[in-house]
């Protein structure tokens, strides 16, 4: 009897270890579709001008860091505060435009997403490169390390 009821025990678990949990693979789909969604969401709140809303996807934590040519901003109102700062109207922020997006999992709760950055602007575009370290809450993923550059394009023909 007590053999048998190890083996029960022991096929209970396997069961519910097939069963009961995702694969990583599917994991990770899941993963990357809803840090899509929000850098989808963040595109969509920028180009229609709202810096508060594209926001959204950012830990509002004293501990956020963005880095850029001017430095490092750490925590939210900091961040909130340089990108007002730059891009003071919607002129300054024109289209925004994400590409070229890689994403690379550090773990279950965390990632790291390279990828390239396009504003389309009448005064003139500008874009560049930038890596965003993204850390999964209770209330979805969001970005706790943004580091943006942007690339000057090199002279054709010189």
């Amino acid at each position: 009897m007590r053999a048998k009821g190890c083996w029960v025990l022991v096929t209970v678990t396997l069961a519910m270890g097939v069963t009961g949990l995702a694969h990583p693979a599917e994991e990770r789909r899941t993963d990357q579709e809803a840090i899509n969604a929000v850098l989808s969401g963040q595109q969509t709140a920028w180009n229609r001008g709202d810096v508060d809303a594209f926001l959204e996807g950012y830990w509002r934590s004293p501990e956020l860091t963005f880095s850029g040519s001017s430095g490092v901003a750490r925590g939210w109102d900091a961040v909130r505060t340089r990108y007002k700062k730059n891009y003071p109207d919607r002129g300054a922020m024109g289209q925004l435009d994400f590409s070229e997006l890689e994403f690379r999992f550090l773990g279950p709760q965390a990632a790291l997403v390279l990828g390239r950055w396009h504003l389309k602007r009448e005064k003139g575009d500008v874009g560049g490169v930038f890596s965003l370290v993204w850390q999964r809450f209770p209330d979805g993923w969001k970005i706790i390390h943004d580091h943006t550059s942007a690339v000057i394009p090199a002279k054709l023909g010189g």
